[in-house]
């Protein structure tokens, strides 16, 4: 089980000067405020992949009611066909009924039995214009039934689209705010890029990766000057951005950290006291305000690279600043849906 270590920035110069000895309850604190950070930050990275699956989501729905409409609308049209064709039944029928009528005047007066013959046509001939009728009002009114049913797929359809282009606004508004991000600080940090530093953006956050060389020597946590330079190009960034939280995560390779006389006990000790490090360095002579600062520790059990090579525990050792925008209002927009 990974565990985490927080550093509340307020006291952390008197925790580090008792760190050795620190009661297992307070670090038991520690940890779970560490965790507590961690699982809010996976909370914005569920938050982000939930909105991904909505938007698609909507997008399938939307295809099924255009599938949908389009059905309706080739019903309508079989209906009207249907209808016409009554409608020409309708005449025939009306026609061959006034010929009955003027056959009937005209043998009123002549064979009787003619006369009866022409009656049951009549009759008939009325029996069949009645269906024609009752046809033609029925077919009238699926029609009717099917248009109330293409308006209301019609009115959805419209909906859904609204609330897909909020969505969309949305996830462009929030990959905006990060991209503008990760362009003041890949523009801060120019000249240290490619050289063990990274900048990235990944699940809405952008990630300033810094290998070991550039800031530490090994087992160690003081910081050289150009680790300090990069870091306080990067306080600048953060200061003029107040609404971003900073998360500073230590990490180490798999090698058992040897003490000595070192007040630190192992790579846990390590990798949150370079966090911390990083923290102050950030603090120093900057208007940044230490509330928006988290310091972690995640020691070995968090690498990039698993293989057991010089190689991959040079990458492993690595320090990584997490910078989160405030999304509070795209996330409020979205609990409205």
């Amino acid at each position: 089980m990974k565990r985490s270590i927080i550093y509340v920035p307020g006291f952390v110069a008197l925790v580090f000067l008792l760190i050795s000895c620190v009661s297992g309850k307070k670090f038991s604190s520690l940890q779970d405020t560490s965790k507590q950070f961690m699982n809010e930050r996976d909370a914005f990275k569920t938050d982000n992949i939930g909105l991904e699956m909505q938007n698609k989501e909507l997008q399938a729905r939307l295809a099924s009611l255009e599938k949908q409409i389009g059905t309706v609308q080739q019903d309508i049209t079989a209906a009207q066909n249907e209808r016409d064709k009554a409608v020409d039944d309708f005449n025939r029928v009306s026609s061959k009924y006034a010929e009955l009528q003027n056959a009937q005047e005209d043998l009123i007066k002549g064979n009787v039995k003619e006369t009866q013959k022409l009656l049951a046509e009549l009759e008939t001939a009325q029996a069949n214009l009645q269906k024609k009728e009752d046809l033609l009002r029925q077919l009238g009114q699926n029609l009717d039934a099917k248009k109330a049913s293409l308006d209301e797929l019609t009115f959805e359809l419209e909906k859904k689209n609204a609330r897909l282009a909020d969505l969309e606004k949305i996830l462009d508004a929030q990959k905006k705010i990060v991209q503008d991000l990760k362009s003041k600080v890949s523009e801060a940090l120019l000249g240290f890029e490619n050289n063990g530093l990274t900048v990235t953006m990944k699940n809405g956050k952008v990630y300033v990766s810094l290998d070991e060389k550039l800031l530490f020597k090994s087992a160690s946590w003081d910081i050289d000057a150009n680790g300090r330079n990069a870091l306080k190009k990067l306080a600048g960034v953060l200061e003029k951005n107040p609404d971003i939280q900073v998360t500073i995560e230590g990490y180490t390779d798999n090698v058992p950290y040897n003490p000595g006389n070192s007040q630190l006990k192992d790579n846990w000790d390590l990798s949150v006291k370079r966090a911390t490090t990083v923290i102050r360095v950030l603090l120093e002579g900057s208007t940044i305000n230490p509330k928006r600062l988290t310091a972690s520790g995640r020691s070995q059990y968090s690498p990039v690279d698993d293989r057991n090579t010089p190689e991959a525990r040079q990458k492993n050792r690595r320090t990584e600043i997490i910078l989160t925008p405030d999304l509070t209002e795209l996330y409020n927009l979205i609990n409205k849906y």
